[in-house]
């Protein structure tokens, strides 16, 4: 199909399904390839482009003053047809083409819209882009063509099949089909969309591959047996299909033949709207199908263009060139004059030109799906535009060299592929057309769906639209109510290779197998996983511990000593009845304070004993209870120095007892000054004083401080007074040992003493047990792990306390209380019992 103008536009179009090539021979001169099939569908495409044409010289705004013509033709289906009609198109060598005599001006055609195949288009832009000249496909959907090193001045208006492959792993994941089988044409078209499922279908979170499997070209039965036999067997129930409706006819024919039913299959764009396949027989296999389809769009005339379609009668018989001709002759069923010989004996019809286009019914002018026609329709614009951009240049402000401009009597191809990847404008149907750095248009798909009808055939209907914006990035939107689902329930199937791991438990790959396909293993303790991360277990925070069902973190359980806890609170209580005690005994003494009892060996030493042992049942309060930084400040510093301060009054009364002893023989009164009430005091002082040192030592060189051990139990944070500096600590223990160990030795020294109430005995058995008490503290306090550490600190505190208490004032209590008689100077002195 041919017209004339100023500029000459080309275009490829599948107007035939088959080619017939006559037998080459040294003999004879070859002949041209006939074709034959009639494609309908190519023909509207091709009638599409000169529509377009046709309105755009009739737009006074669009390339004013120029004219636009074509020169179309039909590729047959075939490679080496569509290579040398390309190369026709771009060198001038058909008759109907004649350069002038000086070969000047421009060249044939300045751009081509084609071609409809992704092989085809590989093969003819390869040649092209050496020339830079600009071809624009409206249905070749490799994602190699996006390669520009490769393909320089190659554009479409068909979303490129990485895109389509990107919208499939979309609906992969909304529904989530997780485990899939993928079969692909053996062509440029399959086999870089099974390598772009391969490396997109993972890292999207898709899912994985149960197969992947090549179609063969032709009906090979014995393979497609196989491949159907491998999809019977699958647990994957989603099937995507990648590839031309021809591969898909004979793979549905073997899946009829098994009887394979219960499968989901995706189409891609190539065979989503194949009407051969929507038939009665084929819907109880393909009925519920999703697919991926171009851009449906609308063209305002285009119906009214093709009523006016007429035939040439005048070269009616010139049947190999004239299209509309063969068109007319396979809508009508006619044959022009003159017909094939034995056509009329037959019975058949003569065509007079003057049929009505109207009183058939043709798939021709069903212009309510125009997808393929609308990205013809969007392709010639795309020229238009980038053509009409370059006439309005400005001399001396062009974008060339030396700022020059293109001009219509010099246009090189190359000029228009510069301005083509500029293109930026907006079709009467609302869609945005412009090319990326790869010449790709923004890609938008239509998604669709076989609803199966009651009389067995099948409707294709719209349920939503993938598309990306430039502002918004990829969008899915899918209305799933309106989705048709060939399966008893209504409902999406699953297809996963491995149900999701319950919460609390983590993927294990199966060796060998896809990672989709996995074990639930439970997580350990300390680690959990949930519904958005069953991946791997992670671990819970210092502060947190896994839940029983190891599916979220709770916050660890707090130990520590507690008033609330019945350890604490028996410890707590012998705290208080020591203190009570201490209180007694010391109101008996001051009740008392003027017996023998109470003052033979220094009543204030006896005070001031009381008092210190009041302070150790009280430190040991210090113990129990949360952790804070003052408490485990003070708790070993008041321990330290009420014990010390206890120890002291011992060490003195212990002395004192020794001294007055030596005193009571001849010679030894001088000792007794050295021991006065003055030097008792002091002594008590200083003695306390170093301790209070060591203390301060303590508390400013490593000062305690609470701390949460996780050393003992995973699941539990043990709140516990870190002791800062152990030597610190060892260092007061030791201060405390060695004066009880002294207090010991001068106490066992003066226990044989002649005295009726020898105090001496009872400082000795005192000592022994507080010693006692300590020396089994330390391997116990060691071994105690958190609050149990306190615990025995606490009773080694109340044990030495008691145990000081009952052996120094027990028995002066039973003589105060029970035996008065006995508190009398003689009886102490050891003189009898007055009477």
């Amino acid at each position: 199909m041919h017209k004339d103008g100023d500029v000459i536009l080309g275009g490829l179009f599948q107007v035939h399904f088959f080619s017939v090539f006559s037998d080459l021979s040294l003999n004879s001169e070859p002949q041209q390839p006939i074709c034959h099939g009639f494609d309908v569908s190519g023909f509207r495409q091709a009638q599409t482009m000169a529509f377009a044409i046709d309105e755009i010289n009739r737009n006074s705004n669009l390339l004013p003053n120029v004219t636009l013509g074509y020169s179309l033709y039909d590729n047959c289906l075939t490679l080496g047809i569509g290579f040398r009609a390309a190369l026709s198109l771009v060198s001038g060598q058909e008759e109907q083409i004649i350069l002038d005599k000086t070969c000047a001006g421009a060249p044939p055609v300045i751009g081509i819209v084609g071609d409809s195949s992704s092989s085809r288009s590989i093969a003819i832009s390869t040649v092209l882009g050496l020339y830079r000249v600009p071809m624009v496909s409206y249905f070749a959907t490799c994602s190699c063509l996006s390669d520009r090193q490769k393909f320089p001045s190659f554009f479409r208006t068909i979303p490129s099949d990485a895109f389509q492959v990107r919208a499939m792993i979309q609906i992969l994941k909304h529904f989530g089909w997780t485990w899939a089988g993928l079969l692909v044409s053996d062509d440029d078209y399959g086999l870089h969309a099974a390598r772009s499922f391969q490396s997109d279908l993972a890292p999207a979170g898709g899912g994985c591959l149960a197969y992947l499997e090549v179609l063969p070209w032709g009906n090979d039965r014995a393979e497609l047996r196989r491949i159907v036999n491998l999809m019977k067997k699958s647990t994957a129930r989603v099937v995507i299909v990648f590839a031309h409706e021809s591969h898909m006819i004979n793979i549905i024919e073997e899946v009829m033949r098994q009887n394979v039913t219960g499968l989901q299959w995706m189409a891609s764009e190539a065979w989503t709207a194949a009407a051969v396949l929507q038939t009665p027989r084929l819907m109880p296999y393909l009925g519920g199908t999703l697919g991926i389809a171009i851009r449906r769009g609308e063209i305002s005339g285009l119906r009214e263009f093709f009523l006016r379609i007429r035939p040439d009668l005048h070269h009616s018989n010139d049947y190999e060139d004239n299209l509309v001709n063969r068109f007319w002759e396979f809508t009508f069923q006619c044959r022009f004059a003159p017909p094939p010989s034995g056509w009329v004996a037959a019975g058949g019809a003569l065509c007079t030109g003057q049929e009505d286009l109207e009183d058939v019914e043709t798939e021709f002018l069903d212009i309510s799906n125009l997808r393929p026609e609308y990205n013809v329709y969007k392709a010639l614009y795309a020229l238009a535009y980038a053509l009409d951009e370059m006439l309005q240049c400005e001399p001396g402000r062009g974008p060339f060299s030396e700022h020059s401009c293109g001009s219509l009597q010099r246009l090189e191809p190359w000029q228009l592929v510069f301005y083509l990847e500029k293109v930026n404008f907006t079709t009467p149907f609302g869609d945005q057309v412009s090319f990326d750095e790869n010449g790709d248009a923004l890609p938008i798909y239509d998604i669709m769906n076989w609803l199966w009808l009651p009389d067995g055939g099948a409707k294709l209907q719209n349920v939503g639209e993938v598309k990306r914006s430039a502002f918004k990035g990829e969008e899915l939107t899918l209305h799933e109510d309106k989705i048709f689902w060939n399966f008893e329930s209504k409902k999406p199937p699953r297809s996963v290779c491995s149900e999701s791991c319950p919460p609390g438990t983590r993927m294990a790959r199966k060796k060998g197998e896809p990672e989709c396909c996995f074990d639930c293993i439970p997580c350990s303790e300390g680690k959990i996983s949930n519904k958005t991360d069953s991946i791997k277990c992670t671990s819970c925070p210092e502060d947190f511990w896994s839940s029983p069902q190891r599916d979220h973190c709770v916050p660890k359980k707090t130990e520590f000593l507690s008033y609330h806890e019945p350890l604490g609170i028996c410890l707590t209580a012998a705290s208080l009845m020591g203190t009570c005690i201490c209180a007694v005994v010391l109101g008996i003494f001051i009740c008392h304070r003027r017996t023998p009892v109470v003052r033979a060996n220094n009543s204030e030493l006896s005070f001031q004993l009381l008092l210190s042992l009041k302070l150790c049942f009280l430190c040991s309060l210090l113990f129990i209870g949360r952790p804070r930084l003052w408490t485990c400040q003070l708790r070993h510093a008041a321990f330290g120095i009420s014990f010390v301060l206890c120890i002291s009054c011992i060490l003195v009364k212990t002395v004192v007892v020794l001294a007055v002893f030596k005193a009571s023989k001849p010679g030894g009164g001088a000792s007794l000054k050295w021991f006065g009430v003055l030097q008792q005091r002091g002594t008590v002082l200083v003695l306390t004083s170093i301790q209070a040192a060591i203390c301060t030592a303590w508390l400013v060189s490593a000062s305690p401080a609470p701390h949460k051990n996780t050393q003992y139990h995973n699941d539990k944070i043990v709140y516990e007074c870190a002791v800062g500096s152990t030597v610190g600590f060892a260092v007061l223990l030791g201060y405390i040992g060695l004066l009880a160990i002294l207090s010991f030795l001068i106490a066992f020294m003066a226990r044989n003493l002649p005295d009726s109430f020898n105090e001496a005995k009872l400082i000795t058995f005192s000592m022994l047990i507080f010693c006692a008490v300590w020396v089994a503290f330390v391997p116990a306090y060691v071994s105690s792990p958190g609050k149990y550490a306190d615990a025995v600190e606490v009773f080694a505190i109340l044990a030495s306390s008691f145990g000081l208490l009952v052996a120094l004032f027990g028995p002066k209590c039973y003589i105060i209380l029970l035996r008065p008689e006995r508190n009398t100077k003689k009886a102490i002195m050891g003189r009898g019992i007055e009477s």
